[in-house]
C-alpha cells in the first residue's frame, strides 16, 4: 500500500474507533467550537501538540510554523491570534518550543538557506541579546538554552501585539504560557506565564482609553 493510503486507511480506523466508543462524537464535536487554547508550536512532525498534552479534538486551536515564532510582519500568524483571541476567546496561549530543533540549530550556524534566512534572522535577534550567556556554552548545550530564550521572547512578542493588550486591557486574558517539549524524554517544561498584569516597556504599550469595549478595531 503507498504511503499517503496508509494514512487514508488510519483516518477510518480512527472514526470507526470513536463511533464504537461514543456513537455521537462527531455529531457533537461539528456542533460548536470552543477550544480554551491556542497552541503555538514549531512545524516539527515529532511534536504532536494534541498527542504530548492528552486533548481532545475541539480542545486546542493550533498554529505551527519553523521554530514556534510570533513575528510581527507574519499575517498569518496574527491572523489565527486574532481570531482565537477576539472570536474564539481562548484563556491561554501557549507557545511551545522543543529541544533539538532544526531552526535553532539552522540560525546558529552560518550556512545560507535561501528564503528560509529571512525567518531564521528572527532567531538570530535572539541569540544576540542572549549572547553572553549563550557563546560559552557547548553546541548542544546552546542550541536548548537557546530554544528557551526563544521560546520566552515569542511570549513577550504576543505581549506587544495590540490583540493581547486589548484583551488584557478590557477581559484581564488570556494567560500567556511559555513551555519548551524534550524530544528524548516526552515532557513539557514549564519555562514563563504572564498576563494582565504584566508590565511591558512604555514603547510598546498601546492606549485604550479612547475605546469603550474591546471590540476589534
Amino acid at each position: 500500500m503507498e504511503s499517503y493510503k496508509n494514512l487514508l486507511h488510519a483516518n477510518k480506523i480512527w472514526v470507526d474507533r470513536h463511533i464504537k466508543n461514543d456513537p455521537s462524537f462527531f455529531e457533537n464535536l461539528a456542533k460548536d467550537h470552543k477550544p480554551e487554547f491556542l497552541w503555538i508550536g514549531c512545524s516539527d512532525s515529532r511534536v504532536p501538540a494534541e498527542r504530548i498534552t492528552g486533548t481532545q479534538p475541539g480542545e486546542l486551536f493550533v498554529h505551527r510554523n519553523i521554530a514556534n515564532m510570533v513575528v510581527n510582519t507574519d499575517v498569518n500568524m496574527l491572523s489565527v491570534l486574532q481570531f482565537a483571541v477576539d472570536f474564539l476567546k481562548v484563556n491561554h496561549i501557549i507557545v511551545c518550543g522543543h529541544y533539538g530543533c532544526g531552526g535553532i540549530q539552522a540560525a546558529i550556524s552560518h550556512r545560507r538557506y535561501g528564503l528560509l534566512n529571512k525567518w531564521l534572522r528572527n532567531i538570530k535577534d535572539v541569540y544576540r541579546l542572549h549572547q553572553a550567556e549563550l557563546e560559552n556554552l557547548s553546541e548542544h548545550e546552546l542550541t536548548n538554552r537557546l530554544a528557551e530564550f526563544n521560546v520566552v521572547e515569542q511570549v513577550y512578542n504576543l505581549a506587544k501585539t495590540s490583540i493581547i493588550q486589548r484583551a488584557w486591557h478590557f477581559e484581564k486574558r488570556p494567560l500567556i504560557h511559555g513551555w519548551v517539549y524534550g524530544l528524548d524524554t516526552g515532557l513539557l517544561k514549564d519555562i514563563i506565564m504572564i498576563g494582565h498584569e504584566t508590565q511591558l516597556d512604555p514603547i510598546y504599550q498601546f492606549d485604550f482609553s479612547d475605546l469603550k469595549t474591546g471590540n476589534p478595531d
